[in-house]
């Protein structure tokens, strides 16, 4: 589905990507782990269209993307849920939405696409005429995701969803990426919760200093000394436990 080949992409005269391959195949969900300012939300912010490469190209389904407009990305079924929800927070539930259908594509099915984010989210129902602001940080994330589902998305890029939630909350929100993943929509997903990133993605890439530095099945990851180490916070002895 996607394929990011040798990818290169700088701030200013700062290099922030080098040479960063990868793939999501339809289907799938695909964490991208690593340290903060390893270039984990330069990679997606760039697929999205809103930086744009150096080097390096980016395919959906075969077609060159990266040097379309974001909006024409979005048009394509790329949409990206950016870190720190990034709402309109003076409008209210109901008109973040609404923003979100904003292409002709999604426009035609708005009311349809409505209907289902509100399923899957009731308390953005119960609260629709409530500003953006006055929201919890869980019901902020929620309404994050709702948005752009109201893109209709064929790929979400999902930048740090769990940041700064209670547990339970980041549970439910994994959940809904479950679910979501169960309905066909293909995810990629940068999370500082490498363990449950881990437990939910079929592959894994970890970056480090803007390059790609491992990458294998969930699985082979959460079994990896080096990996458990820097981010899951414990060491070899304990790998029989898992």
């Amino acid at each position: 589905m996607l394929t990011v080949h040798e990818l290169d992409a700088s701030h200013g005269d700062l290099q922030a990507l080098w040479q960063v391959s990868l793939t999501v195949e339809d289907g799938e969900i695909v964490a991208l782990l690593g340290p903060n300012g390893a270039g984990k939300t330069t990679l997606l912010r760039t697929i999205a269209g809103v930086h744009r490469p150096t080097a390096g190209h980016i395919m959906l389904h075969g077609n060159p993307i990266d040097q379309l407009p974001p909006h024409r990305i979005v048009e394509a079924g790329v949409v990206l849920v950016p870190e720190g929800r990034r709402l309109f927070s003076t409008m209210t539930v109901l008109e973040n939405l609404e923003m979100g259908a904003y292409t002709g594509r999604a426009r035609k099915e708005r009311a349809q696409t409505l209907r289902s984010v509100y399923d899957t989210f009731p308390i953005l129902a119960e609260r629709h005429g409530q500003l953006a602001a006055s929201l919890s940080g869980g019901q902020q994330q929620m309404l994050a995701i709702g948005r752009a589902l109201m893109a209709l998305p064929r790929l979400l890029l999902l930048d740090e969803p769990s940041l700064g939630l209670a547990p339970l909350v980041v549970q439910s929100i994994f959940d809904v990426i479950g679910t979501l993943n169960r309905r066909g929509v293909t995810v990629l997903l940068v999370e500082q919760n490498a363990y449950m990133a881990l437990e939910v993605a079929a592959h894994a890439y970890v970056m480090e200093q803007g390059r790609i530095a491992a990458y294998g099945s969930g699985d082979e990851l959460l079994r990896d000394d080096r990996i458990r180490q820097a981010y899951l916070g414990y060491g070899p002895a304990e790998a029989a436990t898992l």
